[in-house]
């Protein structure tokens, strides 16, 4: 299970890259591998608001239809044009041509509530248990 240093990660199994002011937000190679083989992905427009903590897309695997929640609160600005035709991108590189959408936060404390590679490892583990 990979879970790279320097990405923020919420209990909701998404995980943040910033720049600036500007999130790269995508899911976790856990969550991806609890979803199994992803066959579909719905996703927010360009310009649309995303509320920390609220749902912003979808996605469904063989297995169930997950909501996708938003880690911070912004404006997306940056969609992953290739998902709706690959889907399944998310699975192989989850961490990198898999991400989902680009936001500019609003509220760069949002990131405060997120956590670390170390502390979304005890989350993993404890949900194990």
């Amino acid at each position: 299970m990979e879970i790279p240093q320097g990405l923020k990660y919420s209990k909701e199994h998404e995980w943040v890259a910033t720049e600036d002011t500007v999130a790269t937000v995508g899911i976790t190679d856990h969550a991806q591998d609890q979803l199994g083989e992803i066959v579909y992905i719905e996703l927010p427009a360009v310009g649309d608001k995303v509320s920390k903590d609220d749902p912003f897309g979808v996605v469904e695997s063989v297995k169930a239809v997950s909501d996708i929640y938003a880690p911070v609160t912004g404006t997306v600005i940056e969609i992953n044009e290739d998902l709706p035709e690959s889907p399944e991108t998310v699975n192989e590189d989850p961490y990198g041509d898999g991400w989902l959408i680009k936001v500019k936060i609003t509220d760069m404390s949002d990131l405060e509530d997120l956590m670390d590679a170390d502390e979304y490892t005890e989350l993993l583990a404890r949900e194990k248990e």
